[in-house]
């Protein structure tokens, strides 16, 4: 059973090379636009039904009761699975089919949040106890086993995109795709939250889990008509090839030569590049997520915004991010000759001062303008850190696994942030959690950082 069905997922072969250059051309343009407008879209999908969570944390607590630590156990339980699963799948992704891959894993995520919605129908909190557990109890760890099953399927998201966009896409042209489709992340954000929030205040929030799983389950079925794994898998040359990359070339001819554990053992687990990207990356995720989890609360909380007007705040989060996003592509390309480290620097001194200027903000709309600032300089950062810097300090054969790699300790991070963040409002306020992310933020400047000095180093010994 276990062999038929890792058969179903295998990478499909090679097949012979399309000699006619005109064939190849028209294809070519065909499939790219093809693979990456179905990327872009098919992972928007997934944050659909990730950060639905954001809205349904105040019904959540009005409904039952849980504290904020309590709630923080749901983002963990995602957090915790997706970053285990982010590498796990990552080594699978590296040699399975992305066709049947990326659907089947939105397929699954879409279930795990209709089952999550589902709970809360069939177990009520009351009296009743279960085994000498309150009811109330049994269905907060049924949600979160629902949601940490939904975190290691939407695990294999990330993976199998960064697969396409690495054979369907060359070192020069590459840089400036990620960065475009890595806006899907903000635009799948922005949905999530503007329309989970529609259907948790006009429906409740369990409407904010069933719609979305199942607008997941139509975009998977849309999902394998338009994908395709890699362009050999269609008889087209190497990317590289394609477009007459000689040093590309010579690299991908190298590591034809090595097993995939030698590629892995040599490009991830012994480079101190991919060890320091990985590292910093934990620390990214606290910010991203400790915004994008627990804004719309701080807003309700502390600046009394009602949950609409919470969500469209945190809206402009991903908006801005869009932008931010691609400025940190382009700068890092334009201005700084492909470095990426002092983007990064900047990125992160913006978010320390977005932070303490929305903290002492007392004009509202003012703050549509600081969380957007904050979504800017938050996803330069956690575009570049664990993804394009990854897969270039890595080699194409093992881009999924060396994203995966760093997606694991940045979800290290998340489950920091999610459970970190309820304890510290539990214990010592919202200027608890205020303080843990700019923390938080500084410790990543410092390895970042660290990280620029190595390389510069690096760079002169070579040149020695």
């Amino acid at each position: 059973m276990i062999k038929k069905l890792a058969g179903f997922f295998n990478e499909p072969p090679t097949k012979e090379v399309i000699q006619d250059t005109e064939t190849v051309k028209t294809m070519y343009e065909e499939w790219r636009w093809r693979i990456f407008y179905a990327c872009f879209i098919g992972y928007t999908v997934f944050y659909l039904c990730k950060k639905n969570i954001a809205v349904a944390l105040p019904g959540l607590s009005a409904e039952y009761g849980y504290t904020n630590t309590e709630l923080g156990l749901l983002g963990s339980s995602l957090y915790l699975t997706y970053g285990i699963g982010k590498f796990v799948n990552g080594v699978i992704a590296d040699r399975a089919d992305v066709r049947k891959f990326l659907p089947t894993a939105l397929i699954m995520t879409a279930l795990a949040n209709i089952c999550f919605g589902l709970s809360a129908v069939f177990i009520t909190p009351g009296e009743a106890t279960f085994f000498g557990l309150p009811s109330s109890t049994i269905l907060l760890w049924m949600f979160v086993f629902f949601w940490g099953a939904s975190g290691w399927f939407q695990s294999a998201g990330f993976p199998a995109v960064a697969k396409s966009l690495t054979y369907w896409y060359s070192n020069s042209e590459r840089g400036t795709k990620w960065s475009l489709w890595s806006c899907s992340h903000q635009v799948g954000t922005f949905l999530s939250v503007v329309v989970s929030g529609f259907l948790a205040t006009s429906f409740g929030w369990k409407m904010a889990f069933f719609v979305p799983g199942t607008l997941a389950i139509i975009a998977a079925i849309w999902l394998f008509d338009r994908l395709r794994d890699r362009p050999q898998s269609l008889g087209l040359p190497d990317i590289e090839t394609y477009n007459n990359e000689p040093s590309a070339q010579k690299s991908t001819s190298d590591d034809d030569t090595r097993t995939y554990v030698e590629i892995f053992k040599q490009n991830i687990l012994f480079n101190k590049t991919i060890w320091l990207l990985a590292i910093a990356y934990i620390f990214v995720y606290i910010i991203r997520f400790g915004a994008e989890d627990w804004i719309i609360k701080y807003l309700n909380e502390v600046k009394g915004d009602s949950l609409d007007l919470a969500a469209m705040k945190l809206g402009s989060f991903p908006l801005l991010g869009i932008a931010g996003t691609i400025c940190a592509g382009v700068i890092s390309d334009k201005i700084f000759k492909g470095q990426r480290a002092p983007v990064n620097l900047i990125y992160l001194l913006g978010v320390v001062l977005s932070l303490v200027l929305l903290k002492f903000n007392t004009i509202s709309n003012l703050d549509f303008v600081l969380i957007g600032l904050l979504g800017a300089f938050t996803y330069g950062p956690q575009m570049m850190i664990g993804g394009l810097c990854a897969v270039e300090s890595s080699s194409k054969k093992v881009a999924s696994a060396a994203t995966g790699f760093t997606g694991t300790f940045g979800y290290v991070g998340a489950v920091l942030s999610s459970g970190g963040t309820g304890f510290l409002v539990d214990r010592f306020g919202w200027n608890g959690a205020i303080g843990f992310w700019l923390v938080s933020t500084l410790i990543c400047i410092i390895i970042c950082t660290i990280l620029l000095i190595y390389e510069e180093k690096k760079k002169r010994n070579c040149k020695d």
